[in-house]
C-alpha cells in the first residue's frame, strides 16, 4: 500500500466556480483519488478556497464590505458546489485558518534561516488616484519579451515568462484603466536563482509527465530572477520578522502563501482526526507519492514557486541549510496540468458574461452527466470546447442510451425470469459468455493503468467500450427469445450481469453517484461509491470563526468497492428497476443558447446604462466648471463697479 497525496489546486475566493475550473482541478482530481482508493492505497486528497491578496480587496472595495465577508461568502459557496459534484476531499478547508497562517509563518523563517528569503526592494504599481497598490495581476500591457498585448504584470499568457509589473510597455490598470506610477518599497525576496540548480535537477529527473507541461517547467529556467513575496497590502498574512508582524500595510503575499495551503490542510486534516502527526505520513515519508493537479495557468506555480519553497525549507540549495519543525518536506511526484477549456468558441469570463457556473448547471442536470462530459471531452492536454449540442449528445447517447439504458435491460430481464441473479455451472458457459467475462476481467488493468497515466479519457473510453460490447453480446444472444432452456437463459443473464457489475466498477470514478444506483440496481446493498459531504467547523486556533469544509469517509472494504472483478452472488433479489440517467430534450440547446445570450444583452445593457451615467456625471461636472467660471468672473466685475 502507497501513501498518494492528491493536492488540488485552491479557488480563488472572489466569486462562484465555473465549469472551465473544475474541469482542470475538480473532476480530474477527483477520478485519480477514487481510482487509487479502490486500489487500496492511502490517499489524502486536500485542497480549499485561496482567500488572500488584492483581488479580494477589488471585490470587496466594489461592494462596499471588508474582504472577509467577501471570502466568507465565496468560501461556502465554493464548498457547497464541489461537494454537490461529488469531489471527495478528505479535507477543503480555507487560507485565512489560524492553523494555515501559523504553518505560512514557519515555512517564510525557515527559508529565511536557510539564507533563500532576503530583504530588498523594488518598484510597486500604485494607483495615482487612490495611492493604494496594485496587484500584479491587474497591471496589463504589451509582453516586453515576445511583444503580446494583454501581458500581466506577473505573467505573459502566450511566451509563459514570469514578468514583473514594471517590465510591461504601456501599462494600464484593469481596475480602472489609469496609467500607474511606479515607487521602490522594500520587501522579502525569495531566492530562485539560489535555488535553481536543485529545482531543476529535480524536473529533469521526473517520469510519465504530460510533455507540455515538463516543456513549459522546464523553459521557466531559461532566466530565473528573485521574486518578492511581500506586498504593501492589509490583506494578508503577518509577515514573521521583528519591524514588519505588526506593520498593518505589509502583508505575505497571495502566491507565496497559497501553496503552501497544501501542507497545512493536511496538518489541519490531521489535527482534525485527533493524531497531529497524521499528515508526516504524505509529506516526510520519502516513498509517498504528491500528485498536484490545476490547470495549465497555475505551472509555474507548481512546478517552480512551491518546489523552491519546499526546497528552501528543507535546506537543499546552493546555500545549504536544514529542515524547520515539520522536517524533511516531500516535492511533487507529479504536476497534473490541464489544458484550457472554452465555451462555445469563447473563452470563459466571469466578466463578460461567458460562463457557466457549477451550482447553475447542477441545477438542471444530473451532476454525472456533468462529470462524464468534462471526462470524455475535458482539457486533458489540449484546449477544449464546450457546446451544450455535444453536452446533451453524449449524455443522450452514451450514458441514458447506451450505459443506462443497458443497466436496465439486464435489471428487468433478471427481475422478470428470475427476481435474482440466477445460479449457474462452470461447462455452462459458451466461448461467447467466456470472451466478455474475460474482457471485463482485464478491462481492470487497462482502464487502471490509463488512469494511473493521467490518461483518464482514453481510460472512460475503454470503460465505455466494454458497454458498448456488452449490448453487443446481449443483441447476440437474444435473452427475450430463449423460452425453453433455462440454463442458458440463467447462463447469459448471469454472464451480462456480472459483466454490468465489472463496468460499473470501472466507471464510479467518473460516475460516483450513478455508480451507486446501478449497485443498488443489480442488489447490493451499503456504501459503494462514498460521496463527501459538508460540515460546519470551528477554527481549531481562532475562537469563534467557523466555516464549511469539505470532508468524508472513504474506506476500502467498508465504503469504497475494490478495483477488480467481484463476482456477483448467485440468489441477490433483483428488483424491478427504474431510470439511471434522464435523457436531455433537444430543445435544451437551444434554451441553453438563448439564456447565454440573453445574459450577454442584459450584461451589455447594464455596461451602456453605466456608460451613460459616466458621461452624464462627466457632462454635469464640466457644466458645473462652466457657470462656477461664469460666476467668478461676474463677482469679479461686480467688486470693480462698486
Amino acid at each position: 500500500m502507497s501513501n498518494i497525496l492528491v493536492s488540488v489546486a485552491w479557488p480563488y475566493a472572489n466569486g462562484p466556480r465555473h465549469i472551465g475550473h473544475v474541469a482542470g482541478f475538480g473532476v480530474p482530481s477527483d477520478v485519480y483519488a477514487r481510482y487509487q482508493r479502490m486500489k487500496g492505497n492511502d490517499v489524502l486528497m486536500v485542497s480549499g478556497t485561496d482567500e488572500h491578496g488584492t483581488p479580494i480587496l477589488v471585490e470587496a472595495d466594489a461592494e462596499g464590505v471588508g474582504p472577509q465577508e467577501i471570502a466568507d461568502r465565496y468560501n461556502r459557496i465554493i464548498a457547497e458546489d464541489l461537494c454537490n459534484l461529488g469531489l471527495s476531499y478528505d479535507l477543503f478547508t480555507r487560507t485565512t485558518t489560524g492553523n494555515h497562517e501559523h504553518v505560512v509563518q514557519e515555512l517564510f523563517k525557515q527559508c529565511l534561516s536557510n539564507g533563500y528569503i532576503y530583504q530588498g526592494t523594488q518598484k510597486v504599481a500604485i494607483s495615482p488616484s487612490t495611492g493604494r497598490t496594485l496587484p500584479d495581476r491587474y497591471i496589463e500591457g504589451t509582453c516586453p519579451i515576445c511583444g503580446a498585448d494583454g501581458a500581466r504584470g506577473d505573467q505573459c499568457d502566450n511566451c509563459g515568462n514570469e514578468l514583473d509589473p514594471d517590465e510591461l510597455i504601456n501599462p494600464v490598470s484593469k481596475i480602472n484603466g489609469e496609467t500607474p506610477r511606479f515607487e521602490e518599497s522594500e520587501h522579502f525576496f525569495l531566492d530562485l536563482p539560489a535555488l535553481a540548480e536543485a529545482n531543476l535537477k529535480w524536473l529533469e529527473s521526473r517520469q510519465g509527465w504530460r510533455s507540455n507541461v515538463l516543456n513549459f517547467s522546464l523553459g521557466l529556467f531559461k532566466e530565473v530572477k528573485p521574486r518578492a513575496i511581500t506586498r504593501d497590502i492589509d490583506w494578508g498574512i503577518p509577515v514573521p520578522v521583528d519591524g514588519w508582524v505588526d506593520n498593518p500595510n505589509k502583508k505575505l503575499y497571495v502566491w507565496f502563501d497559497a501553496v503552501i495551503g497544501y501542507l497545512s490542510a493536511s496538518i489541519e486534516w490531521a489535527r482534525r482526526q485527533g493524531d497531529p502527526e497524521a499528515w508526516r505520513r504524505w509529506w516526510n515519508d520519502p516513498e509517498a507519492l504528491g500528485y498536484y493537479f490545476m490547470g495549465k495557468d497555475n505551472i509555474t506555480f507548481h512546478s517552480q514557486i512551491w518546489p523552491s519553497e519546499l526546497l528552501a525549507y528543507d535546506g537543499e540549495g546552493s546555500k545549504g541549510g536544514r529542515p524547520g519543525e515539520y522536517g524533511r518536506l516531500n516535492l511533487p511526484e507529479q504536476v497534473v496540468a490541464s489544458e484550457f477549456m472554452t465555451m462555445e468558441g469563447r473563452k470563459f469570463s466571469s466578466s463578460r458574461g461567458i460562463v457557466i457556473y457549477v451550482r447553475d448547471i447542477l441545477e438542471r442536470y444530473q451532476v454525472d452527466a456533468v462529470r462524464y462530459y468534462i471526462s470524455v471531452a475535458g482539457p486533458e492536454s489540449s484546449d477544449s470546447d464546450f457546446t451544450w449540442s455535444e453536452f446533451v449528445r453524449h449524455n443522450n447517447e452514451e450514458l441514458a442510451a447506451s450505459w443506462g439504458n443497458l443497466v436496465n435491460r439486464v435489471a428487468n430481464l433478471l427481475n422478470k425470469d428470475f427476481g435474482r441473479i440466477p445460479r449457474i455451472e462452470e461447462d455452462w458457459l459458451t466461448a461467447e459468455d467466456r470472451a466478455l467475462l474475460e474482457e471485463s476481467r482485464a478491462a481492470f488493468d487497462t482502464v487502471g493503468s490509463l488512469i494511473e497515466h493521467q490518461r483518464q479519457k482514453a481510460a472512460l473510453g475503454e470503460a465505455m467500450g466494454l458497454v458498448g460490447d456488452i449490448n453487443k453480446y446481449i443483441s447476440a444472444q437474444e435473452p427475450w427469445k430463449i423460452k425453453e432452456d433455462q440454463d442458458r437463459l440463467a447462463t447469459v443473464l448471469h454472464t451480462a450481469a456480472q459483466a454490468v457489475c465489472d463496468a460499473n466498477t470501472l466507471l464510479a470514478p467518473f460516475l460516483p453517484h450513478s455508480a451507486q444506483k446501478v449497485y443498488e440496481t443489480m442488489g447490493g446493498e451499503g456504501t459503494f461509491s462514498p460521496l463527501p459531504h459538508l460540515e460546519e467547523v470551528e477554527d481549531l486556533d481562532k475562537p469563534g470563526f467557523s466555516y464549511p469544509i469539505i470532508t468524508g469517509t472513504y474506506r476500502l472494504g467498508v465504503n469504497v468497492h475494490p478495483w477488480r472483478s467481484e463476482p456477483i452472488k448467485d440468489g441477490t433479489p433483483i428488483a424491478k428497476p427504474t431510470p439511471i440517467f434522464a435523457k436531455i430534450p433537444k430543445e435544451a440547446v437551444q434554451e441553453e443558447l438563448d439564456r447565454f445570450q440573453a445574459r450577454l444583452d442584459e450584461r451589455k445593457a447594464r455596461e451602456k446604462a453605466r456608460f451613460e451615467e459616466e458621461q452624464a456625471k462627466l457632462k454635469a461636472r464640466e457644466g458645473a466648471g462652466r457657470k462656477d467660471d461664469g460666476q467668478a468672473d461676474g463677482g469679479h466685475e461686480g467688486g470693480r463697479q462698486g
